[in-house]
């Protein structure tokens, strides 16, 4: 590209028009949509440098990204972190906390959980500092109840609220791996799966499919309070959350080696579905 100041010129060029005199731009300097390549008109800046500025500005770019999601990185970290340190640190804490969280509940006085922020921390990892055995009836959910977020509880539910294999397994993961504290054995109120017990093992019911398997972990309960006076229901259901509690504390090799160790507490609880209030038991 050349500059005429106050003259023009014909060449095979284009005649550009400035404020400054005219400039012509060879045919060379034309993209392939015939416009003018447009470059400083005082200032040439070789190829080779524009590549340089080219290179560095990628660079800056690049290098801002990486910044930018390491410091997301470090504040994904950093919440996982602060949900462990706020957990309580001991069994006797950690029931305090289930106890004033169903309080909570009762009263409708919920902690607030904005559940979207919380997505990524949890992708992370968990920290539940309480493991809860209960019943899957639907009415029932341990997280409403003791008013916590996710991440916070450790659920294992089957109908009947009883500990097989299976969910001893379970709270060995959650006790020995995630490092919960406190387990507790959740029964309640009119249970089916008690009621079913009953109806089998004093009136001689018979069940479909596979209810009689899962019915047979409740028959010592039910045989245990027969003769005992007032709801059988009731009795049943407590006798059948007190026994679990003794299976999990004797249970081999993990569980009951962490309840000696006092770094593990087993205890049981039934919640009242008329009112919401669950009862720890002594």
């Amino acid at each position: 590209m050349r500059r005429f100041a106050g003259q023009k010129a014909f060449l095979d060029g284009t005649i550009l028009q400035s404020g400054h005199g005219t400039t012509i731009t060879e045919p060379s300097e034309l993209d392939p949509s015939g416009q003018a390549r447009r470059r400083s008109e005082d200032n040439h800046t070789p190829p080779f440098m524009d590549q340089e500025n080219y290179s560095r500005r990628r660079f800056v770019r690049r290098s801002v990204t990486l910044a930018g999601a390491s410091v997301a990185w470090n504040l994904l970290r950093c919440g996982a972190q602060a949900a462990e340190q706020d957990n309580p640190q001991t069994p006797d804490d950690a029931l305090k906390e289930l106890i004033a969280g169903n309080e909570r509940y009762i009263t409708g006085e919920h902690t607030h959980h904005d559940y979207g922020p919380e997505r990524p921390a949890l992708a992370l990892s968990q920290h539940p500092f309480a493991a809860i055995l209960g019943c899957a009836d639907s009415r029932v959910s341990p997280e409403l109840a003791f008013d916590q977020s996710r991440g916070r509880l450790f659920v294992v539910r089957l109908a009947g609220n009883f500990a097989d294999d299976n969910g001893v397994a379970s709270l060995e993961f959650a006790t020995s791996v995630l490092g919960t504290s406190l387990i507790m054995v959740l029964g309640h109120t009119e249970c089916g799966a008690v009621n079913a017990a009953i109806d089998v093992f004093t009136k001689g019911a018979s069940l479909p499919g596979h209810l009689p398997k899962l019915v047979s972990n409740l028959q010592a309960p039910v045989e245990n309070v027969r003769s005992q006076s007032g709801s059988i229901l009731d009795n049943a259901t407590r006798e059948n959350v007190v026994l679990n509690v003794q299976k999990i504390q004797t249970s081999e090799p993990i569980l009951a080696a962490l309840v000696k160790e006092n770094r593990l507490k087993v205890v049981g609880g039934i919640y009242d579905l008329a009112t919401g209030k669950i009862t720890v038991l002594s």
